[in-house]
């Protein structure tokens, strides 16, 4: 059984369909997927490297705001420390000149004393011969 021409015909012309049906038709469809898939995995790569990017910026960010932050508690410490030194230098500067103004006061208050009792005595010495020569009419 030979085929039929016809049939030679339908088989030419379903090959030529074929032909022009995948040059004109899928080979494009297939190629703009095909780039569409590439576009995708790109910016999928692309967005992958940005949040990476951005998880080592905010690293960093933290790092440095980590060490910006412990200077200024230290130079907040040695501030503190500093004025906590001066204070007490003012304080121990105030209690010796106290003290030193204290001993002068009682130093001055007892020579004060001795020569009011100096001055005492002997204005009562004085007093006393006055009141023997009034009383006694005569020097004692």
């Amino acid at each position: 059984m030979i085929p039929d021409l016809s049939v030679l015909w339908v088989i030419a012309l379903l090959m030529l369909c074929v032909f022009v049906l995948n040059t004109l038709i899928f080979k494009p469809i297939l190629h703009v997927i095909e780039s569409r898939s590439g576009a995708v995995r790109d910016a999928r790569e692309l967005a992958a490297s940005a949040a990476q990017k951005a998880a080592q910026a905010t690293e960093q960010f933290d790092r440095t705001l980590g060490a910006a932050r412990a200077e200024v508690y230290k130079q907040m410490d040695d501030a503190r420390r500093t004025a906590l030194d001066k204070r007490a230098a003012i304080m121990a500067d105030t209690k010796r000149e106290a003290d030193a103004a204290l001993s002068d006061a009682t130093s001055r208050l007892g020579s004060q004393a001795s020569a009011a009792r100096a001055a005492l005595e002997s204005e009562a010495n004085h007093l006393a011969g006055e009141i023997v020569n009034r009383v006694l009419g005569r020097t004692a």
